[in-house]
């Protein structure tokens, strides 16, 4: 079988981690670009990548990162991945899925109304508003783009005048603006690797700092999660439709574990190097497992 891999760029370290093991398993990897897909209404085939039809040549397709992207290009991404799903191409994550997290208000508003821990936030177009949340949260926050990842665009604020003219500037440039308390979490969090509803491997990510993204700079270090972690990452996943994701967890002092994210394209070089568990072979056991035949 043919298994598509959307992907911006095919030499990746993820990417080719998932075409080795495609090709392991006896299959084909075929790599796509979104900005090189075309899709034909009113005439067939349908959606095509170099005169490859994608409804009907492929067996199964997986989003790597949508990449960064224009709100035309990603609302047309999404799009046509749903497109890909109605016309019967299994697509993971499912595209409803991606939509989920990929906005961190909806995502982390879908936990708390199941109920599951999450810091407090405050998401408001008003200035006014998400100053007084500032205050209601001790004045020490975190204000991050509702889009967004790799910990890129986030900052903390401690300084009243620094909180009101970010605060303002968000607002000029027509930014929603996302305010969430700041949990001392000592420079640590956790990454919990989920595939098919398994828990397939965990890290902490160790920071000198308070950001503890990879991509800036944090350690992975390895973790065997207890009971509460494992049920609290697949259900985080249920909850949004992940098939494949990672899920942020925070442990707060007072408050315990909470979600900070879920990560529907989630990368996993860091976490590859402190487990023994092939991630990206069960991902691809698990494609084959959900391909169309």
């Amino acid at each position: 079988m043919k298994i598509g891999i959307f992907t911006r760029n095919e030499h990746s370290w993820c990417s080719r981690k998932l075409r080795d093991e495609i090709i392991k398993a006896g299959h084909e990897p075929y790599s796509i670009k979104f900005g090189r897909v075309r899709v034909n209404i009113g005439s067939k085939p349908s959606v095509t990548l170099s005169d490859v039809d994608l409804v009907n040549e492929l067996s199964i397709a997986i989003v790597r990162p949508i990449g960064r992207c224009s709100v035309d290009e990603c609302f047309f991404r999404i799009d046509l991945l749903h497109k890909l799903e109605r016309a019967g191409l299994p697509i993971v994550n499912k595209p409803s899925a991606i939509e989920k997290c990929m906005s961190k208000f909806t995502a982390l508003s879908l936990l708390e109304e199941h109920g599951l821990p999450v810091p407090k936030t405050v998401v408001t177009e008003n200035p006014i508003e998400a100053l007084k949340a500032y205050y209601e949260f001790g004045q020490d926050v975190v204000i991050k783009p509702i889009y967004g990842s790799r910990g890129f665009g986030i900052a903390r604020v401690r300084d009243e005048d620094v909180a009101k003219r970010v605060l303002s500037d968000l607002h000029f440039l027509r930014h929603v603006l996302y305010v969430q308390e700041f949990i001392q979490h000592g420079g640590r969090d956790i990454r919990v690797f989920v595939v098919g509803g398994e828990v397939i491997a965990s890290m902490q990510r160790v920071s000198s700092g308070w950001k503890t993204n990879i991509a800036l700079g944090a350690k992975p270090v390895p973790l065997t999660p207890d009971e509460q972690l494992l049920n609290l990452a697949s259900k985080a996943c249920e909850v949004l439709g992940c098939e494949v994701a990672g899920v942020d967890i925070i442990e707060s002092p007072s408050s315990g574990y909470l979600l900070t994210e879920v990560n529907s394209q989630p990368g996993w070089m860091g976490l590859q190097a402190v487990t023994k568990v092939n991630i990206a072979a069960k991902i691809v056991r698990y494609l084959i497992s959900k391909a169309k035949r």
